[in-house]
């Protein structure tokens, strides 16, 4: 059974930072597309970046050049460095991976005031 499980998420004002863990407890980590996305309420979860076993990532045009992800194959945790925070990134947060299966975790809520 693949679990994954957020933390990190929080109110920080505009302009601010925070990171995102997400760790994974599943059998070979390294070898999952990990990826982090979001949902307010009323509207679709949308993609926010992804990163394969390889390493290589993708973003949303929406969050290029403020987000990074990264990942720790060692502890099976993967990682969103949210920095230059805007309202409009307030959102749940979910972690996913994807491998032959997609699994989500169950969301941290981020909270951007202006």
């Amino acid at each position: 059974q693949v679990q994954l499980v957020e933390s990190g998420g929080g109110l920080v004002q505009a302009g601010g930072s925070l990171r995102l863990s997400c760790a994974a407890s599943v059998n070979i980590f390294s070898a999952y597309t990990m990826g982090w996305y979001r949902q307010t309420p009323g509207k679709q979860r949308e993609l926010v970046a992804t990163i394969t076993s390889g390493g290589l990532t993708h973003y949303a045009d929406s969050v290029k050049g403020r987000f990074t992800i990264s990942r720790d194959n060692a502890k099976n945790t993967v990682y969103l460095q949210m920095n230059s925070l805007k309202p409009e990134d307030t959102a749940v947060y979910y972690c996913n991976a994807n491998l032959a299966w997609s699994y989500w975790g169950k969301g941290t809520l981020v909270t951007v005031s202006s």
